[in-house]
Parts: C-alpha cells; structure tokens; sequence
C-alpha cells in the first residue's frame, strides 16, 4: 500500500492512501463542522407529518446561507442535498415529498458539505416522534459499533481492527453487519482509498498512519446482512425488509489516536438525544 503526500496526488482515486497536514485538517474541521450543524438543524423538523423531501429542502437551503453546497448534488445524476434512509432503507434513500414521516419511523441523514473544496461526511440516526422499542435497540447497538470501530484507530493499528470491533460487538447482539457498503477516505476527493470495511480480521488490511483522513460509518441490521438494489439505482433495502441503522463520523487519525471532524456542536449525535428530544 502506498502512502502519498496529500498535496502531491491529483484530485482522483488513484488507490494510494493520502497523508494529510494540519492544512487539510483545518478544512475538514470547517467542513465536517458545518454538516454537524446542519443536522442539527433538523433535529427539530423530524416528526409524523413532515416529508423527507421537505427535510432535504431546509438542508439546501442551510447550506447555501452559509456559503456551502452538498456534495451530492448531481453527484453521478444524483440531484438532491440528502439520502433519507427510511426504516428498512440501509443507505440512499431519496427525498420525497410524497409520502409523510409516520409514528416510530426511524430515519438516517446522510449529509456531506463542501467547504473551500474540503468534504464533511456524516449521518445520524433520527425519530419520527417515539421509537419503538426494537428501533431503540437497534440504533444503540449501531452508534455502539461506531464507538467501538472508532477506538481502534491510532496510528499502528489497521483497519481490520476497526472492522474486526464493529463486527464483533454486532453480532454479539444478534445483529448483522451490511457488508455491500464501507467507508472511505475522504479530503478534497469524495471517495478515496482506502476502503473501511466494517467487518474482518484484526492486523489485516492497511495500516493507519497519522494524518489520514477517512469515515467510519456502519451499517446494522436486525435481519441479516443481505441488500438489495432498487430500481431507481440509488436506494438500498434490507432484503428480509428488517430494520436497519447507520452512524457515520469523519475522523482524522493523530499521533495518539484520532480527531472526529463532524462531533455534533450541541451533542444531539447520539441515540438518546435524538430519540428523547
């Protein structure tokens, strides 16, 4: 595996492993800072009667008043400033403003603003009024898995650790692992190298280095792991229909540990905050 100076490489995936500067920390603070605040923003606006299209709405316009866009806007023909995962929806999941939030729906936001080129990457986990038991369960054993794949970074470690933990702590819970979807680096460049698996084998895959740069963004099943592609292209389902949770944080690996770029300002980032508001 090669490890390359950021500032060296040209802005595509070219599979070697950037290795950024405080420079390239700074942006990703701005930018993972902004999208943080941006779903705390909708922390409110989330409840029964309220459509997934109108949430995607008020992040659009989040972003532009201050001076951002989203990532994902035309991204591969993708034309809106979310993916609403909706109950059984594992990631992608499209605006609409067809079909109204219900009771006890859960839903991710997955947000990534860019900021001065930088991108901030994240989602969260949201409730439509009151979770049902089982959806509670659910996304603390998905934010736990996050927790735990994201104690493991330092640099030494590799990112089969981080899998190894996510995987371990799920299916200890009777949960499974959706193994069709990862994480990646990140910077200047949406997608880049290298993949975080959330699943595998300690002291396998890459090794961490400070001064990367990547997400860490799992997601659980209470059925089993298998997915299944819609029609549109886009949006991912659970193929037993099971309900499923995704948390996902930007972090940068440091010379003891790791930063999280994308910590909610106000601490709504959790399960409970955001279930009990």
């Amino acid at each position: 595996m090669n490890y390359i100076d950021a500032n060296t490489l040209p802005l595509r995936n070219t599979g070697a492993i950037r290795i950024h500067g405080p420079e390239g920390f700074e942006g990703m603070k701005a930018a993972g800072n902004l999208s943080a605040r941006c779903l705390d923003m909708l922390v409110d606006e989330v409840k029964p009667g309220v459509t997934t299209g109108h949430l995607d709405d008020l992040a659009r316009q989040f972003l532009f008043d201050h001076g951002s866009v989203a990532a994902t806007m035309m991204y591969r023909g993708y034309k809106h400033s979310l993916c609403t995962s909706l109950n059984h929806v594992v990631c992608h999941g499209i605006p609409t403003h067809k079909k109204p939030l219900k009771d006890g729906d859960i839903l991710n936001i997955d947000i990534t603003s860019l900021v001065d080129g930088w991108h901030g990457d994240t989602s969260r986990m949201f409730v439509a009024g009151e979770a049902k038991r089982k959806a509670s369960r659910l996304m603390d054993i998905t934010y736990e898995c996050l927790m735990r794949g994201m104690a493991e970074v330092k640099p030494g470690a590799t990112t089969g650790d981080i899998g190894a933990a996510i995987q371990e702590y799920a299916e200890a819970q009777r949960c499974s692992v959706v193994e069709a979807f990862c994480g990646h680096g990140l910077g200047k460049l949406f997608h880049d190298a290298p993949n975080i698996l959330h699943y595998g084998r300690r002291g396998t895959g890459p090794e961490l280095k400070e001064g990367m740069i990547f997400t860490i963004e799992p997601m659980i099943n209470l059925g089993k792991k298998d997915v299944a592609l819609l029609p549109d292209g886009w949006t991912a389902v659970t193929r037993d229909r099971s309900l499923t949770a995704q948390f996902e944080h930007s972090i940068g690996v440091t010379k003891d540990g790791f930063e999280i770029f994308t910590k909610s300002p106000k601490g709504l980032d959790t399960p409970h905050t955001l279930s009990d508001k």
